[in-house]
């Protein structure tokens, strides 16, 4: 747990960086750096939904659907640049702290993703790593793949191939693996015969 906790610090610390300049567009198709900031925020605060869950027992679903979630992002995303940083820290620092504050039976109470899916809570701090790990990327402010900590790699890698049917075998560098699994620009993955690796769709 503990360092999937670093991973969200570090996370975190490289989308806030990226969020310096807002007036530009993100490697994500149709959305902006805004659009990603006022999902991330809006992340944060869905996975809180389920850490008050955990703590409190009353069911808090992340969000209302996925239309009203779709829908938020876009309203949010035309808010002034220093409204979506400020709320993009505040909501961080919410989640953050909110976990800390949970018990190890707590942590063990089953609550359910965005998809109806039911996970313990111990899931919660993962989920949000992937957020901020794979969106510092997303914002195209120079982070890459290669730029993120090889254990969250390794395990992001495992991760999607339990989370994906149509993952072939694959080789090449950690960071680029972990780019074409997560259907995102990849360079030097082929698979075992040598063959360039076609692309995946977009995961996240």
């Amino acid at each position: 747990m503990e360092r999937v906790l670093d991973w969200i610090d570090e996370g975190t610390a490289l989308c806030r960086g990226a969020l310096a300049d807002l007036e530009a567009p993100s490697l994500l198709p149709g959305w902006s750096r805004r659009h990603v900031a006022a999902h991330l925020s809006l992340n944060a605060e869905a996975l809180g939904n389920l850490v008050h869950w955990a703590r409190t027992g009353e069911e808090r679903p992340m969000y209302p659907s996925a239309d009203a979630r779709n829908a938020d992002i876009e309203k949010a995303s035309s808010r002034p640049a220093d409204d979506l940083r400020t709320w993009f820290d505040e909501a961080s620092a919410g989640l953050r702290a909110s976990m800390t504050t949970l018990t190890g039976a707590q942590w063990q109470t089953q609550v359910l993703t965005s998809r109806g899916a039911p996970i313990p809570a111990t899931e919660v701090p993962w989920m949000r790593s992937v957020e901020v790990m794979i969106h510092a990327v997303d914002l195209d402010a120079g982070v890459t793949f290669a730029d993120l900590p090889d254990d969250f790699l390794t395990r992001l890698c495992d991760h999607i191939r339990t989370q994906r049917g149509d993952v072939p075998e694959v080789r090449g560098p950690l960071a680029e693996v972990a780019a074409y699994l997560s259907g995102r620009p990849y360079a030097e993955v082929t698979g075992p015969d040598g063959t360039p690796a076609g692309p995946l769709s977009a995961w996240l």
